[in-house]
């Protein structure tokens, strides 16, 4: 069986399963498990819908700083990004760093891993000192959390490595 055969598989399974939901975290979940479905099948349109009606729910049943908001909200900026409109992607990455940074503690690696995202959007619109600002963030939190030779910390190194060399290309161009 083909991946896109799982796919559509596990696509119809949630959907039978969406119609005698046993609870409306279950049923917010299912949204969200067909929104990555979607999503993984190239289908953005769609994916976005399902991440939308997984938040709608999410935001009547839970805290403002619950995870799982800050998860729909990584998930709706993901596939933004897949479709390249990084400013609706960056905004949806802001509002699950801003529920991160008020329930989790500051050396957390999920922080890390928004920091990162959102400094790579800053890079690709060429805001390049915002983008070293939050590739930094991450990095700090990466050497406190991973061991010192962790892939994720070289990443984040040559990132930032290669976004102050474009600091000074643009310097240099006026």
């Amino acid at each position: 069986m083909t991946f896109e055969r799982h796919l559509d598989k596990a696509e119809e399974l949630y959907k039978v399963l969406l119609e005698q939901p046993s609870s409306e975290s279950d049923k917010a979940t299912y949204y969200n498990n067909l929104g990555s479905i979607k999503a993984d099948q190239g289908d953005y349109e769609q994916a976005i819908k399902y991440y939308e009606q997984a938040l709608e729910i999410f935001e009547k049943i839970l805290l403002a700083n619950h995870s799982s908001l800050a998860t729909s909200y990584s998930n709706i900026g993901s596939v933004y990004d897949n479709m390249g409109e990084y400013s609706k992607a960056l905004s949806y990455y802001e509002k699950a760093l801003g529920i991160k940074e008020n329930s989790l503690p500051a050396n957390h690696p999920s922080l890390a891993v928004s920091y990162n995202n959102i400094g790579y959007h800053y890079y690709n619109m060429k805001e390049y000192s915002k983008a070293v600002s939050y590739f930094e963030r991450a990095l700090r939190i990466w050497q406190s959390t991973l061991p010192p030779n962790h892939p994720q910390i070289k990443n984040v190194e040559e990132r930032i490595q290669i976004t102050k060399e474009s600091i000074q290309i643009v310097k240099e161009e006026l």
